[in-house]
């Protein structure tokens, strides 16, 4: 294999990976090391690598040209470092501990728990985009990336059609949302694909060669009023309206109580509303509620709960907790990422074993959250929400909330005011 200017520095790049990984002499793995390097680093920095693209890299097959920037940024990312430029700029590995204090900043720091993590990301990091890189050295003018939804309600499923034939890739993926997991893999032949959504929300699909987004769009899955899920896998149990309201407000029946109760290991559940509301910016709004925890025993005793906001463009989740559990909490603010084991979160630390009334307001992208009319947490963001398309409960356990209610900064408009009255 000839070699090309970086190369000294991309193998320096590659021996600090399989120093991390220590699995032996690189030299001796196999087809299926690869499959699996492949998936650590889709997990790890949301960008697709494929089997074929990494043996390239490590020399396991003959290929003269240098690795696009899109792979060496994601192995340079997968590496511990921002991206492929800061890795050339240091003059010596650095050692495992920063290695390991920079892991995968914008994916793990709102760890509510890891059951409210999955489901608590799908719509939000969606929109945010990851870490993944668009293209730049793709002329995307002749490829075509549309989709349809061929069902109402959940599950639902998808249609993705495209045209690929000029593009010559041995790695082409349809990547649902912010998962990395969550793929398609398709090859240059097809113009068709489906896909399966078992959660609402406001999703970004993207097209991706060799690791590169070259096109994507959004994706509106919307409910149909209100809808309660419990978390299972693969598939979450979904519990309509009618069966939510109960005396006033929204909670799961003393049925499907007792079925969390009896879990041995933790479940999150999560009450949606993801429709077209009205024109309301999520940087310019104010939302109150009350809520409470209905179960904290065994895994539940931190009273784990998010209040999110979903926008077009981003999102707002809000989590609480006892004050013990603070540290645990983490907080996104659309691009802003806050986590308690680096920031105080204690504030956020409240007993909800009891009803309290929460309040969360934003202005001008400056959000401030009340606890029983008393500020406790403000903070800044610089990306823009986008107007308000739902908003989403989450508990660790069961929770329970009395009313809800959305408006604009002036009150003259209501996106939702909802006391949870039966409905027929």
């Amino acid at each position: 294999m000839k070699t090309y200017p970086e190369y000294k520095i991309v193998k320096e790049c590659l021996l600090l990976i399989e120093k991390q990984l220590n699995w032996g002499d690189s030299t001796l793995w196999h087809n299926d090391v690869f499959i699996e390097l492949s998936e650590k680093i889709q997990e790890k920095t949301k960008v697709i690598l494929s089997p074929t693209t990494l043996k390239r890299v490590w020399g396991r097959i003959n290929y003269d040209n240098a690795p696009s920037i899109s792979t060496l940024n994601a192995l340079a990312q997968f590496a511990g470092f921002s991206n492929w430029r800061e890795f050339k700029n240091q003059s010596t590995i650095k050692k495992p501990s920063w290695v390991e204090r920079k892991i995968s900043p914008n994916l793990g720091i709102i760890v509510v728990s890891a059951a409210l993590l999955t489901v608590a990301f799908i719509s939000f990091y969606s929109m945010i985009g990851g870490v993944e890189n668009k293209a730049e050295e793709f002329d995307t003018s002749a490829i075509s990336f549309k989709s349809k939804s061929v069902s109402k309600g959940l599950p639902c499923s998808v249609v993705f059609d495209f045209d690929l034939k000029n593009i010559d890739s041995d790695s082409l993926y349809i990547q649902q949302y912010w998962d990395p997991r969550k793929t398609i893999k398709i090859n240059k032949e097809q113009t068709q694909a489906t896909g399966q959504y078992y959660f609402p929300g406001y999703f970004r699909a993207k097209l991706l060669v060799d690791g590169t987004i070259v096109k994507e769009h959004d994706l509106f899955i919307k409910t149909e009023g209100w809808l309660g899920t419990i978390d299972y896998k693969p598939i979450p149990k979904y519990i309509i309206e009618k069966d939510l309201m109960n005396g006033g407000s929204l909670s799961f029946q003393p049925s499907i109580i007792d079925e969390i109760e009896a879990r041995e290991k933790p479940i999150a559940t999560i009450f949606h509303r993801i429709e077209q509301f009205k024109e309301i910016s999520g940087d310019n709004f104010v939302l109150n509620t009350s809520i409470r925890n209905v179960y904290r025993d065994k895994w539940a005793v931190c009273q784990k709960a998010v209040i999110a906001i979903v926008g077009i463009e981003g999102g707002l989740m809000i989590p609480f907790s006892i004050p013990g559990c603070a540290s645990e909490l983490g907080m996104m603010l659309s691009d802003k990422m806050i986590s308690g084991k680096e920031h105080d979160l204690s504030s956020l630390g409240i007993d909800l074993s009891t009803f309290k009334d929460i309040q969360i307001k934003t202005v001008n992208k400056n959000i401030t959250v009340f606890v029983e009319d008393t500020a406790v947490y403000s903070n800044h963001y610089t990306k823009s929400v986008g107007d308000i398309v739902g908003v989403q409960f989450y508990f660790l356990g069961a929770g329970e909330v009395k009313n809800i209610s959305i408006k604009n900064l002036t009150g003259s408009t209501t996106l939702l005011d909802d006391s949870f009255n039966s409905k027929q």
